[in-house]
């Protein structure tokens, strides 16, 4: 079961369905559910979704032993695909119905009467009649991957060491009836059915067929000795054929309880999960290939309907971001509305303060620059001009003699050096040298000088 994440056993019996799940891991049983029948199965335990495609699911449903015929064969031991081809030349003698009516598989026993022989049991059913099955269980929500026959892992505990005759009680067409295995030379002979009749002398009909079957076993020769006689039965079964069975065969049975259902099914379960792939299958191939089909489809719609579902709540989620980021927004030119004119003002009023601020600045930079002159004008250079431009230039002029001529280049140096705050005033590479020209009158001067940092004088 290494491939398969886990594997439903269905019984679809006329008196209640019983589901079993079994993990593949382990081969535990995982649940087990019962129900009315008829009645819709869980679809969380049967249904295939998103994590079939990782955790892949085997649905098997169990094919009632009334609806399949099973014949024995003994093969040349081969491989699978060979023992399967050998069968499928012998089908026609094999099969009771013809061969273009009917499905069929085949399972080998491990048992066998000789080392270089196969015990084949060849499983049989009407296409029509599995037709009807799998059509109730769809009804049923249950779409089966295989279609297997419970009775093939009961044979398969049957000790192979002790010759006889093994009789499994079953209902065929609501009537009583048994399945009879016959087991001799180590290996399962012949299977075939017998039927209790609903009245009269039951035990008289059970022994004339028993006689019938062991003349057929003493004609093919496999039956060499008195068969000993086993009933696989439990509860009220047991003891009403027990009771048939010794009145129509004047000897003991030997009764033997069979397999539990659980333990049955989890033996179908390893024995389906592990079989190897064939043409040879119970279920017809179509019918695998449209519920292969339906789940492919069933993914995509869901897969759709799950992207169209995402994309509405993108939607939605969008057209609600968006209305918030709009309800903001309003919200924000209200407010901008409500404080434009108080803003206007006060843009306005700043503007008008600065100005004041300026002039101010100014003021206060030109009385600076008086009172640096004042201080290092000399006497003997009289000042006719005082000029204070822009922020930042100022301009001196006024006359002299021509024998201060060289104070007047001191002064120009005292200027340039001047300093407020414990900075340099002016800027010793910027205004107009010194230049005086000598007249009628006597020498006329004039240089300029540049504020070393206007911005922070004006401040």
């Amino acid at each position: 079961m290494a491939r398969w994440h886990s594997c439903n056993i269905l019984q679809a019996a006329p008196d209640a369905n019983r589901l079993w799940q079994f993990d593949a891991g382990s081969g535990a049983l995982h649940r087990e559910h019962s129900g009315s029948p008829g009645q819709p199965l869980p679809g969380k335990y049967v249904a295939k979704s998103w994590t079939s495609l990782w955790q892949p699911k085997l649905n098997i449903a169990w094919l009632p032993l009334e609806k399949v015929f099973l014949r024995v064969v003994e093969l040349p031991k081969s491989s699978f695909d060979e023992t399967l081809s050998m069968v499928e030349l012998q089908l026609e003698k094999l099969s009771p119905i013809p061969v273009t009516q009917i499905v069929w598989t085949l399972q080998v026993l491990p048992q066998a009467s000789a080392e270089n022989l196969q015990t084949v049991i060849v499983v049989v059913s009407e296409r029509k009649v599995v037709e009807e099955f799998l059509g109730k269980l769809e009804a049923q929500n249950y779409l089966a991957d295989r279609l297997e026959v419970p009775m093939l892992d009961q044979l398969e505990t049957t000790p192979a060491g002790e010759d006889g005759a093994w009789i499994y009680p079953a209902s065929l067409n609501g009537q009583s009836a048994a399945l009879v295995a016959w087991w001799f030379g180590g290996a399962l002979r012949s299977l075939s059915f017998i039927v209790l009749p609903p009245g009269g002398e039951r035990a008289k009909s059970l022994q004339g067929q028993f006689a019938q079957l062991t003349w057929a076993g003493e004609l093919e020769g496999w039956l060499t000795a008195q068969p000993k006689f086993h009933l696989v039965a439990d509860g009220a079964t047991a003891g009403e054929w027990e009771t048939f069975l010794r009145d129509a065969l004047n000897e003991a049975v030997q009764v033997v309880k069979p397999l539990p259902l659980q333990e049955l099914a989890a033996r179908t379960a390893r024995r389906a999960a592990t079989a190897q792939s064939s043409g040879a299958a119970l279920l017809p191939a179509e019918y695998s290939i449209r519920y292969h089909q339906q789940f492919v489809d069933r993914l995509w719609l869901r897969g759709l309907f799950a992207t169209g579902v995402l994309y509405a709540i993108a939607v939605v989620i969008y057209f609600c971001a968006v209305g918030l980021v709009s309800v903001q927004t309003n919200k924000l030119e209200q407010q901008v509305a409500a404080i434009s004119d108080d803003y206007t003002n006060a843009l306005q009023l700043k503007a008008r303060y600065n100005v004041l601020v300026q002039r101010q600045n100014l003021k206060f930079a030109a009385l600076d620059c008086w009172k640096t002159v004042a201080e290092q004008l000399p006497q003997g250079i009289s000042l006719q001009r005082f000029s204070f431009a822009n922020g930042q230039t100022l301009t001196l002029s006024g006359t002299t003699t021509s024998d201060q001529i060289n104070t007047l280049f001191n002064f120009n140096s005292a200027m340039q050096k001047a300093t407020i705050g414990g900075q340099p005033m002016f800027d010793l590479h910027a205004g107009d040298p010194v230049s005086p020209r000598t007249g009628a009158g006597g020498v006329t001067w004039s240089f300029s000088l540049q504020l070393a940092n206007p911005e922070e004088q004006t401040q």
